[in-house]
This record gives C-alpha cells, structure tokens and sequence, in this order.
C-alpha cells in the first residue's frame, strides 16, 4: 500500500450501489474470503459525512498488519481504492490499495 495525505485526493462525495458493492467484493477478497462472510468479520456501513465511503462501525475493531485498526475504503474521483486505518498512535492514516493488493 502507498501511504498518502488526505489533501493529496480528491475522494468521491456518493458511490453509486454498483461501487459499494464493489468494495466490499475487494475488502471482502482483500482479507483472505472469510467462510463466514464479511458481513460476520468485517461489517460495512455506507456513509457520506465529509465524503462517501464503506465504513466499519466504531465498535468493531477490525485489525489489519498486525497493529492497525481498519475504518473504511472509498474511491477517489480517479477510481482509486482508498482505505483508512488507524495506527498504533490512534492517528488516521490513508493509503492506495495497489493492484496486486486488489487481487
């Protein structure tokens, strides 16, 4: 993943049904496909506070690289895929999900 600054993108203001399904198809593959579906792991609520996005409920504490909190993924303008996380310091932090991620 590439780590960037918010103020680097331009992120979408609504997905479409199309792209919400897609991103949750990606996180869902992204993960390892869990036998008991991502609904169960990993549950996704769309939102558009500040700008549209699948976003894990606060009380779920999804864990990705061994010390980061999943929040959500989104789409920039130029279809990027785009998750947000927080580190080990509670900070958010946004990076670019890359092809061979994506796979």
């Amino acid at each position: 993943m590439k780590e960037v600054t918010a103020s680097q993108l331009a992120f979408k203001k609504n997905l479409s049904i199309i792209e919400q399904m897609t991103l949750k198809n990606i996180i869902f593959n992204w993960i390892g496909r869990p036998d008991n579906g991502l609904n169960d792991v990993l549950p996704l609520e769309y939102t558009e506070t500040v700008f549209a996005k699948m976003e894990s409920p606060l009380d779920t504490n999804f864990i990705i690289e061994n010390t980061k909190t999943f929040r959500f993924v989104t789409l920039t303008e130029e279809n990027q895929i785009v998750i947000g996380f927080l580190d080990s310091n509670f900070e958010l932090k946004i990076r670019i999900l890359s092809l061979e991620e994506r796979l």
